[in-house]
């Protein structure tokens, strides 16, 4: 139905290893939709040894319903970050793009749905798992899914929720845990809001354009004809009433 890394693609049981060793390793945290923690804020203080952080977003292997502008939400959790985030980082993080896996100290893919395609419990959108030698981060690698399901009805995450899952999976990646604060995105749970789909937007923007641009004609059309209405009605009070003009 979707396409998987390769890893996951010849190994499905891989898949449940690894979920396995998130759920019941002590390093092991969960998504914005995960189990109450109330460990916070650090669960590794200052968990890098080096700077900048390398982060390969893996847009190639990606499931059916990624969204191309899933990518730009990441950056932009980078970013938020880098800027300071919530303001429990014990330092400030440094990140640089890198073109492969091997070289990315932050791997971030895609799945489809969590629930369906791992068996990890409803609600979990997401989770980051760090890989520690003598108490520093070596590597993480983060897992998102592109929705869920509601009753039978699959439900696309929209952009806002895909930069706020972004956010918080990497706050963990950074050596935060979970927060108290239901306003902290580090908090475990997440209200969705703004939830617009991507791809759909992404294939009806032709039609919108066009509606636009349907809409801009007929307005201009109707100025015209309004000017040329007036443009007579003027020249017909003139030759009849000599110039007297009525109200236009």
């Amino acid at each position: 139905m979707f396409i998987w890394c390769s890893m996951f693609q010849t190994c499905p049981a891989f898949i449940g290893l690894l979920f396995f060793v998130c759920f019941f390793t002590s390093v092991a945290v969960h998504g914005v939709y995960a189990m109450e923690d109330n460990a916070y804020p650090a669960l590794t203080t200052i968990p890098w040894d080096h700077s900048p952080i390398t982060v390969y977003i893996d847009n190639v292997n990606v499931p059916e319903h990624y969204s191309p502008t899933y990518k730009e939400q990441v950056e932009s959790a980078m970013a938020y970050w880098e800027n300071g985030g919530n303001g429990h980082l014990a330092y400030e993080p440094e990140f640089r793009l890198v073109d492969s896996e091997s070289e990315a100290d932050i791997y971030i893919m895609w799945v489809e749905n969590l629930e369906k395609d791992a068996g990890v419990e409803n609600g979990v959108a997401g989770f980051a798992r760090p890989y520690e030698i003598n108490g520093k981060y070596v590597r993480v690698d983060i897992v998102l899914e592109v929705g869920n399901y509601e009753g039978y009805a699959w439900k696309q995450y929209g952009d806002a929720n895909m930069r706020e899952l972004a956010k918080h999976e990497l706050g963990h990646a950074l050596g935060l845990g979970h927060s108290n604060d239901r306003r902290d995105i580090m908090y475990p749970t997440y209200d969705q809001k703004d939830n617009i789909d991507p791809l759909l937007v992404e294939r009806t923007r032709p039609f919108i354009y066009a509606a636009v641009i349907v809409s801009a004609i007929t307005v201009s059309l109707s100025i015209i004809n309004w000017l040329r209405y007036r443009g007579k009605r003027r020249s017909v009070e003139d030759k009849f009433l000599g110039g007297k003009h009525g109200r236009s």
